[in-house]
């Protein structure tokens, strides 16, 4: 058991960085008082309700739903729906 939890900790420090490295071609929104509650939805419920609140794409949305069983991933949809960014890197849909 502690193994697996020392292995789990190790593997989410090392992703910390994945979305750096992600090369987001999206174009960034305006930040709105809409846009600052849809962040702190998906930080604090789940990512993806925050694309969903900024009325992105549907893709986007699943996209960010199901990446959000990482815990890091919830960092990265939360700045995307604070800028309100539209498109993303796999085909505009991130």
């Amino acid at each position: 058991m502690k193994k697996l939890l020392v292995s789990l900790m190790v593997l989410s420090v090392l992703s910390m960085g994945f979305p750096a490295f992600a090369g987001t071609h999206g174009k960034n929104g305006d930040v709105s008082g809409r846009s600052i509650v849809a962040g702190a939805l998906s930080l604090l419920i789940w990512p993806g309700i925050g694309q969903v609140v900024n009325d992105q794409e549907y893709d986007k949305n699943i996209t960010h739903a199901i990446l959000g069983l990482t815990v890091v991933f919830r960092v990265w949809s939360c700045y995307d729906a604070v800028v309100d960014r539209q498109g993303g890197v796999w085909h505009n849909r991130i």
